[in-house]
């Protein structure tokens, strides 16, 4: 153990074969080609605290894994659009988003999906006009199914479906873990967001008895690290203390290059494709698939 009580291992200087964790570090083999695509595994990236990286983990997961020859789908969640800016959209221009896609029977998919700069990652994106849905989803007949509903006629044509969940834990994040096969959970290591993550779990698991038995915990992925702090060193132990395997052994570090590529409108993999950042999202994909 090292000062105050956090794996030697956690900090910096980890020896070899060790990853930020402080577990072994596994070798994720390099996912191999498919000649078919689909069904879709649904993703639900998903923490009610806000600016804890979700749309980053999003967007650049999202891109890693179409790098690896996965189609994939990002569903932005989020009233803010920030999952749609974040990939050089302006939602003040969209004719068309995810709102009309749930309150609309005759709106499809393929009506509000836009590809997007990287190639097999398409993005249905979301603009303020989502933010009403939360309020007339309450009188719809299975309010809790409606994304699932309309996702389900392309799930066919992915292979991955990343859904980019509002900071709250309110009707549209429920509908996206009904629709959702696996949660992700980006966790800033600070000790407020730590705090959080006790209530989503808990709602996790409410969705699991009442309205999606398959629901799982896919992965807790820590974000924003700073080896040199005592504080986010002790902040990730935790988080291994109290979940285990549940937490990717790939850690996010904190860096100046994530803002710069939302203000770009593209994902780090293609805006910075040699960073430090970048291979940390290809190392996710891997660790994601191998899964």
């Amino acid at each position: 153990m090292g000062s105050g009580g956090i794996p030697a291992s956690l900090n910096a200087g980890a020896a070899a074969g060790v990853g930020p964790t402080g577990r072994p570090l596994p070798d994720f083999p390099d996912p191999a080609p498919l000649e078919t695509h689909g069904p879709a595994r649904i993703l639900a990236m998903c923490n009610q605290k806000g600016g804890v990286g979700k749309t980053t983990s999003t967007i650049n997961l999202g891109a890693a894994l179409a790098e690896w020859g996965r189609r994939v789908l990002l569903v932005d969640l989020d009233p803010q659009g920030a999952l749609s800016v974040g990939l050089g959209v302006n939602p003040l221009q969209l004719d068309r988003t995810v709102h009309n896609l749930l309150m609309e029977r005759d709106v499809s998919v393929e009506d509000v999906m836009l590809r997007t700069a990287v190639p097999g990652m398409d993005l249905l994106p979301s603009n303020i006009d989502l933010s009403a849905a939360e309020v007339q989803l309450v009188n719809e007949v299975a309010r809790e199914q409606t994304l699932k509903r309309v996702l389900t006629p392309v799930l066919g044509d992915y292979d991955v479906v990343l859904i980019d969940c509002q900071p709250s834990l309110g009707l549209l994040t429920v509908n996206a873990l009904t629709a959702a096969d696996g949660v992700i959970i980006p966790l800033e290591c600070e000790y407020f967001a730590l705090r959080g993550v006790a209530l989503l779990i808990q709602t996790i698991q409410k969705i699991q008895e009442r309205l999606n038995p398959g629901l799982e915990v896919e992965g807790i992925l820590a974000t924003m690290y700073d080896a040199r702090t005592v504080h986010g060193r002790e902040v990730l132990a935790r988080v291994i203390e109290a979940f285990d395997e549940r937490v990717y052994h790939t850690v996010i570090n904190r860096t100046i290059r994530f803002p710069e590529t939302t203000s770009a409108g593209e994902p780090i993999t293609t805006y910075a494709s040699s960073s430090s950042g970048a291979r940390a999202y290809r190392e996710l994909a891997k660790e994601v698939l191998a899964r």
